[in-house]
């Protein structure tokens, strides 16, 4: 029987005096495989002799020729163009049921598109082949709520609750959104956008719905979306408001949308950040933009339930508190998505994230990261989160006797959460999301002969509960290669750090904030 594991495995071709040596062992008799196994002893011996000075003479000669030929690589891959990419014998995990699952299979790339996906694919002969071997081959993650803007306050709060009254602990609405929102300048907004999103991007999360409150002026909004565009990310930008009143929000989206979004067939797309106003929902709509608002109690849903306002275009985040049957039904009932940010609500006071209750209702929902001056932006440790509570819950019912429990989610579900459900809340379903022929190719390779994944057993389980950043090896953004071999294409990491760096000194002393390493820069409140 056939070893599934075999097509996974990197084997070493048979030279031609062992196919010799084998031939004549299976044919001779005791004495001839006598003298068989003392020609073998004495070959192996020579071999480990040379073997041995090879190493010793040649290590950085051929660390120096693999250096090279993936220093040629990356530079066909970056100046590919139309030239066929073939991604080439991967583990492929397309998310796609249609198009299946390959344990050795190949990914086809022509320009953003992907053409095939399937064992043994012939390569056009200009095509810059990559080897896959070793790597699982999937879509890129998809975070549907993310404040960007706040990268330079990143973990600044870390043991800050959202902001209920009387909280002892510093709270996000006074601190972040109260105190320091108000100082940033838009070169500020432009780094924390852009930091944000090549972090993710290294840690292979090629889209994001970007929330970030911070259209203090039209020219912080332009710098945010400066900062995308720099980034190279698939991104939809919820234009939203920044507390002040010079912002021109909502109105500016109008400006936007022609400055800016004037083609859907971009990589940045345009939305409505917004709570719960029917004159703000209906010129998002008049310029073609979603809605992308933030629930906690989901009571603020009530009015625009009545007037039959709610639709396939709402994104809903949160939906933590007041659970309502009659609001759950009308999300269903519209096709609304929702969006559940499960670590930060678990660690903020949100609310117990409502996973159980979406699929309840018949919601695949989608995760997201929120706020990275509490918690990291990673989506391994999100689908991990997500995948523990769910089933923490539901466990919990079973150990006090109830009968009739939901299913405990899989590794599989989880990462369908991460990913085509996340394109379907971002309105890019038709684009990313699966590996899956004329979709866009944004496509992540993750490395599983890693001390911490090998030997693979399990592929959606490798990836919910033992992957982390470490195994992103290279990912592609509408087929562009955006990280190669563990490093981000293109992008000076020094340079970055000094200029974000300068920005939070900047954002600290605007607001008399003194910093402090070992406890909190911010006063309670």
């Amino acid at each position: 029987m056939e070893n599934p594991y075999d097509a996974m495995r990197n084997t070493e071709p048979i030279s031609e005096d062992d196919a010799v040596m084998k031939k004549e062992s299976a044919s001779s008799g005791p004495e001839d495989r006598r003298e068989n196994s003392r020609r073998s002893f004495l070959t192996e011996s020579v071999r480990l002799v040379a073997g041995v000075a090879a190493a010793e003479l040649l290590p950085g000669r051929v660390a120096a020729q693999q250096n090279t030929a993936n220093a040629a690589t990356l530079e066909r891959l970056t100046n590919a163009k139309e030239r066929p990419i073939l991604l080439k014998d991967g583990i492929v995990f397309s998310m796609d049921r249609q198009v299946g699952d390959f344990q050795k299979a190949d990914v086809l790339i022509q320009g953003k598109k992907i053409l095939a996906v399937g064992p043994n694919l012939s390569a056009p002969a200009p095509a810059v082949v990559v080897n896959a071997m070793g790597m699982i081959v999937m879509p890129g993650f998809v975070d549907t709520h993310h404040h960007q803007f706040e990268t330079p306050l990143r973990s600044i709060l870390s043991d800050g609750l959202l902001g209920t009254a009387g909280d002892a602990v510093s709270s996000y609405q006074k601190t972040i959104i109260g105190t320091f929102t108000p100082t940033y300048l838009p070169e500020d907004a432009r780094l924390g956008e852009l930091v944000a999103s090549l972090s993710q991007i290294n840690a292979g999360v090629t889209t994001t719905v970007d929330t970030s409150q911070v259209s203090l002026t039209p020219e912080h909004t332009d710098a945010c979306i400066a900062g995308l565009k720099e980034s190279g990310r698939r991104v939809l930008f919820a234009y939203s408001a920044g507390p002040g009143g010079k912002s021109q929000y909502p109105q500016d989206i109008v400006r936007l949308r022609k400055q800016y979004f004037s083609s859907d067939d971009q990589l940045l797309t345009l939305a409505l950040g917004d709570a719960t106003n029917a004159d703000q929902w209906k010129l998002a709509r008049s310029v073609g933009a979603p809605i992308v608002s933030h629930i906690v109690d989901m009571s603020t849903l009530e009015p625009m339930a009545k007037a039959g306002l709610m639709g396939p275009d709402n994104e809903y985040i949160h939906c933590t508190r007041g659970n309502n049957e009659t609001l759950w039904k009308a999300i269903a009932d519209t096709d609304g998505k929702v969006s559940i940010a499960p670590a930060i609500e678990m660690q903020m006071r949100h609310g117990m994230p409502p996973l159980q209750v979406a699929l309840d209702h018949g919601i695949r929902p989608s995760l997201s990261v929120d706020v990275e001056c509490n918690m990291t932006a990673d989506m391994f440790s999100i689908m991990r989160a997500a995948y523990t509570l769910q089933r923490a819950l539901v466990n919990q019912r079973a150990l006090t006797g109830e009968q009739n429990l939901p299913p405990l989610v899989t590794c599989r579900d989880v990462i369908e959460f991460a990913t085509i459900a996340g394109a379907t809340v971002a309105h890019l379903d038709s684009k990313i999301g699966t590996l899956t022929p004329g979709k866009e190719a944004d496509i992540i390779m993750l490395a599983t002969e890693r001390i911490n994944t090998f030997p693979l057993n399990n592929v959606p389980g490798t990836v919910v509960t033992l992957m982390d950043t470490s195994n992103v090896e290279n990912v592609f953004v509408a087929g562009k290669v955006v990280k190669w071999q563990g490093k981000l294409v293109g992008v000076d990491l020094h340079r970055l750090r000094l200029q974000i760096e300068k920005s939070r000194d900047g954002l600290l002393a605007r607001t008399s904030q003194s910093p402090n390493l070992f406890g909190t820069c911010c006063a309670a409140g």
